[in-house]
């Protein structure tokens, strides 16, 4: 197959090829002065790519792009030269070229191959060219705690959860933030995925079904068993994504860094704004006793907040909402056998709002709307605020 654009509905510069269509150049030129937290960055390390290969050559007829596993016709071929973009792909690979106006952080040219998450992303736009290999497959499905997410504030607590679900820990008192206080933490990814899913590119994202009204075709893409528990899980995400708003928040389900950087700049703007995640020095740590160490509590914010929590799909989705009159600490942690944490917490003041079966409110045994409750972020959880 061969797919020809002609040059002009490119706005492409021949003599300037470029690429900013890569996750980690976007957020750079939306935010150069935020630097990313590693919870994020973590999701686009070589533990989770396919080495495989990659050729990219640039002169003056162009960009010559080829991509395989070293049989011929087994790759894709991208050509960026005068005539346009030409695209030659091999059988059974499928094909996407997204082509944007230049407008924003990220236009120019993106050429997917393959099936989302496992796939070779081509991008050509200001800056240079850029080729990443993706995921090597989605990641195996373990199974999750039982229980709603605790981080979306109309549900109800389940039966069970106040009891099994770790993330219950994680709610606490204001009151109780203050050195030498000891409490049982553990702040590991609960995705089903054991922190394996990977965020895949916006041009990417933007192919693969996402709402309640595709969920068949979401299960189909990814391989999924109808009625399976993993299909359960997706299903529930997606019901959180679309539930209505709590209060007057403002939410949205990024499903990709991007949309997650635009959805933030939005409402915080681009100027002063930082971006901050729970760090553990050891990775997977268990449940453990912590306590406040003396350093003491150190408040980053005392104004609107968006807090984005990583939720439980094959690859990474975040809700995000903007939170009112919320407080962010930094909080460092000292665990029991000399595990240290730069914890990242979260006070709503607040939550009249909010599902009076709370996890919340059965955790610590309080009433909406009569004390703050406050929550620290599991490690793969960002907030994001002004400065």
């Amino acid at each position: 197959m061969v797919i020809r654009l002609p040059l002009m509905c490119l706005l492409v510069s021949v003599t300037a090829i470029a690429a900013d269509l890569t996750p980690e150049r976007y957020w750079n030129s939306a935010l150069p002065n935020t630097p990313m937290p590693n919870s994020l960055r973590h999701l686009f390390t070589s533990d989770y790519t396919e080495e495989k290969s990659t050729n990219v050559q640039v002169g003056k007829g162009g960009v010559n792009v080829y991509t395989g596993k070293g049989k011929p016709g087994g790759g894709t071929a991208v050509n960026v030269g005068k005539g346009g973009v030409h695209v030659n792909t091999g059988k059974g690979k499928g094909t996407h070229v997204s082509v944007s106006g230049g407008k924003g952080h990220g236009g120019g040219v993106g050429v997917h191959t393959g099936k989302p998450g496992k796939r070779t992303d081509v991008g050509v736009g200001k800056g240079g060219v850029i080729v990443h290999t993706r995921h090597k497959g989605k990641p195996v499905y373990v199974g999750v705690k039982p229980g709603p997410n605790p981080f979306v504030y109309n549900y109800a607590a389940s039966e069970t959860q106040l009891h099994d679900d770790p993330k219950a820990a994680l709610f606490f008192l204001e009151k109780d933030m203050v050195p030498g206080k000891a409490m049982n933490l553990r702040f590991n990814a609960e995705d089903g995925y054991e922190g394996k899913t990977a965020f895949l590119p916006r041009g990417e994202a933007e192919t693969v079904p996402f709402g309640s009204e595709k969920f068949l075709e979401i299960l189909k893409t990814f391989s999924v068993k109808t009625g399976s528990e993993e299909a359960e899980m997706m299903k529930k995400t997606i019901e959180e994504c679309e539930a209505k708003r709590v209060g007057g928040e403002e939410k949205y389900c990024a499903t990709s860094l991007e949309s997650m950087v635009d959805f933030s700049v939005s409402k915080l703007g681009k100027d002063h704004v930082r971006a901050v995640s729970t760090e553990v020095t050891e990775k997977n740590a268990p449940m453990q006793k912590y306590r406040i160490a003396a350093a003491g509590v150190k408040k980053l914010s005392d104004d609107n907040s968006v807090v984005c929590h990583k939720q439980k799909f094959p690859f990474a989705v975040f809700y995000c909402h903007k939170a009112m009159m919320t407080s962010v600490y930094a909080v460092p942690l000292e665990g029991e056998n000399g595990l240290r944490a730069k914890a990242v917490a979260v006070c709503h003041k607040n939550t009249s709002a909010w599902n009076p079966n709370h996890l919340a409110f059965k955790v610590l045994k309080v009433k909406p709307g009569t004390v703050p409750v406050c929550h620290f972020l599991p490690e793969t959880h960002v907030v994001w605020f002004s400065y």
